[in-house]
């Protein structure tokens, strides 16, 4: 009888190398395959060269796998510089025979150093670079410049067979870049590369709405599973990081603590708090308190010798201190504290991925145990809805992982009457929701505030009216005799109507009455 599915060897199954590259190996569900080679293909500036240091620098710092990296497009020393960019000592790790870059780019007089000697010796090169220093990865950057002698693509097919079997051959991992003429148009320039290569990944840099927004798809992983779909990532001060949101799990801690408001009477209509490690959203229009909310949020850390972070994207460091000034709250003095940090940028200076990794490298270097968001909606302009709802996703899975109660607020269009709340398009994923809105009432502008949804706990749901005063904010019950506020047409209701238990029925008559349940 045949072995079962079940049964089969770990021996046989296909193992994998990290790459190190954040949120990388979530996507390939562990890292490359081993002893395998991994074409990397992108157009200009999509990160092709990054990716491959990166990976040959975590392998040497983190699991003593000494690489080679074989540059046919940039001198060793400029490599080395680019490097130190991310904070990779490249130099050093050449010092320690620990790197070796194997300089095949074009001679600096004009003469090309890869027409004076065919691919085989190119591949004694590299076997020999390999056994010298024993090394474990190898990167070669990158296969357009190796073939651009070629003409025919029957030639480019069976060079590139022959050096992969010999890579293969001596065991090493290795990762290939190539020139793509456009971001969804064919894989590789030569049309053939990709189906000599074991595992295909695609970086992509595309211009949407004026702004450049970085992807990463694995096209194929032989032999193995991985996610499937393009996923943003960013460069920044270390290196590619991607953010795989398929890959999230939903397994953080839900904690039963409650933290206040700042707002007493807030705090009751929660049902005693916000949860420690629950994402509050306040929505409304703008001018209904909104960032005060938020800084209350914050004054009430700062009381309990807690750090917070705000993050502002729609008013400037000067308002936001003026803004609180003005309800008796002191930043500046949290800030010298050492008990608060403010961010202020603008939505447009950076894509969305960057806005997100800031937010992420911020947090773990203060670890607040708060951290305030105003507003999200600054940050939804001019991109697409799924780019902002995957942005959401990460900030809020990012919080809930490092158990940090968030507070983000969310201007809606509408000035009055009903608006809905799902137009943010984060609703499913908060735990709370406050509800602000202006109202006109007995001839005059008020402010209405509700708990609209509270999740885990009971909670107010009665609309109360919201007054800003210079100490705060003050929450009434002056809206108990009306109906329909957040209608926009609101209109007061007698005494008998609005007691509970209590219905009005109409006899055969037409005449009106009531009746108790």
């Amino acid at each position: 009888m045949p072995p079962s599915s079940s049964s089969t060897s770990p021996t046989m199954q296909v193992q994998k190398l990290p790459t190190g590259i954040e949120g990388f190996d979530d996507v390939c569900q562990g890292g490359l395959p081993t002893s395998r080679s991994t074409l990397v293909s992108g157009t200009s500036g999509t990160g092709k060269t990054v990716f491959s240091l990166q990976y040959l620098h975590y392998g040497i710092c983190n699991f003593d796998e000494p690489g080679v990296f074989v540059t046919f497009e940039e001198s060793p020393l400029d490599i080395i510089r680019n490097a130190a960019s991310f904070g990779w000592d490249l130099q050093e790790l050449i010092d320690q025979n620990k790197l070796f870059i194997l300089d095949a780019s074009p001679d600096p007089d004009g003469q090309d150093v890869v027409g004076t000697f065919d691919l085989s010796g190119l591949i004694e090169r590299i076997s020999y670079a390999i056994n010298k220093y024993k090394a474990k990865r190898v990167a070669i950057d990158s296969m357009t410049a190796v073939f651009q002698q070629y003409d025919a693509v029957y030639v480019v097919r069976r060079e590139i067979f022959r050096l992969i079997a010999r890579l293969k051959e001596i065991g090493v991992t290795t990762v290939m870049t190539t020139e793509r003429m456009e971001e969804y148009g064919p894989i590789a320039r030569y049309g053939v590369e990709e189906f000599v290569s074991d595992n295909v990944v695609i970086l992509r840099n595309v211009l949407e709405s004026e702004k450049r927004r970085r992807t990463v798809e694995v096209l194929k992983l032989r032999g193995t599973t991985h996610m499937k779909g393009e996923f943003p990532f960013t460069m920044g001060s270390q290196g590619i990081s991607v953010f795989p949101l398929g890959a999230m799990r939903l397994t953080q801690r839900s904690s039963n603590t409650r933290i206040s408001s700042g707002v007493p009477d807030l705090d009751e209509m929660c049902g005693g708090g916000y949860f420690q490690d629950s994402i509050i959203l306040a929505t409304g229009a703008t001018g209904t308190g909104k960032t005060m909310l938020v800084s209350k949020f914050i004054e009430d850390a700062y009381s309990n010798k807690e750090r917070a972070i705000l993050f502002a994207y729609e008013e400037s460091r000067a308002q936001l201190l003026r803004n609180a000034t003005s309800w008796g709250i002191d930043f500046e003095k949290m800030e010298s504290d050492g008990l608060l940090k403010i961010i202020c940028a603008y939505p447009e200076s950076t894509g969305l991925e960057d806005h997100l990794q800031i937010i992420k490298t911020e947090i773990s270097e203060f670890k607040p145990s708060r951290m305030a968001i105003d507003s999200l909606s600054a940050l939804a302009r001019g991109v697409s809805l799924n780019a902002f709802r995957q942005f959401v996703i990460g900030v809020t899975g990012y919080a809930k992982q490092e158990e940090i109660a968030g507070f983000f607020t969310n201007t809606a269009e509408e000035f009055m009457g009903s608006h809905s709340i799902t137009d943010s398009h984060i609703s499913t994923i908060t735990d709370t929701i406050l509800l602000l809105q202006y109202v006109e009432i007995r001839g005059e502008m008020a402010r209405a505030v509700n708990v609209f949804k509270m999740r885990g706990s009971w909670h107010d749901k009665r609309i109360r009216e919201f007054i800003i005063t210079s100490e705060g904010p003050e929450i009434k019950d002056s809206f108990t005799n009306f109906e329909q506020i957040f209608s926009g047409a609101p209109h007061r209701i007698n005494s008998e109507e609005a007691l509970p238990g209590v219905f009005k029925s109409v006899d055969r008559k037409g005449r009106k009455g009531s009746n108790a349940k």
